[in-house]
């Protein structure tokens, strides 16, 4: 999938055994799917795929300044200059610790390229209907 905007991001994991341990991982935002983001983490296996978890722009955007998001994905304030991502279920889950000054910067650039209230235009649903059609 190509990406228009990309900002590699050190996160750590502060549930985790190691919550000082740095872990590099990329946001990333496609154009052509306008209202997600994606926060992406390199394969465990060389040959293997990034492992990337999509969620909405908005939901990171309103989740920097007061919670947001049920289900698999929650966005958080979190203490000292951080934003909290909460990825899975309450049984299985990863809580990830953000700059936030990344996240903003980041979102800066994605609302540069599709401006708020503008995603719609930006979707070219033809090949889909297309196929649905076909």
């Amino acid at each position: 999938m190509p990406v228009a905007v990309s900002r590699p991001i050190s996160v750590t994991l502060p549930e985790s055994p190691y919550p000082h341990t740095p872990v590099t991982g990329q946001l990333r935002f496609d154009p052509a799917l306008p209202y997600g983001v994606g926060l992406a983490f390199p394969p465990r296996r060389p040959g293997d795929r990034d492992i990337v978890w999509w969620f909405g722009r908005d939901l990171l955007a309103e989740g920097r300044h007061a919670p947001s998001g049920e289900g698999d994905v929650r966005v958080a304030p979190g203490a000292g200059g951080r934003v909290l991502v909460t990825l899975g279920s309450r049984t299985d889950r990863a809580v990830i610790s953000a700059p936030a000054e990344t996240v903003d910067a980041f979102l800066a650039d994605t609302f540069a390229e599709v401006p708020p209230g503008t995603e719609s235009a930006h979707l070219d649903l033809d090949p889909g209907l297309a196929r649905l059609l076909a």
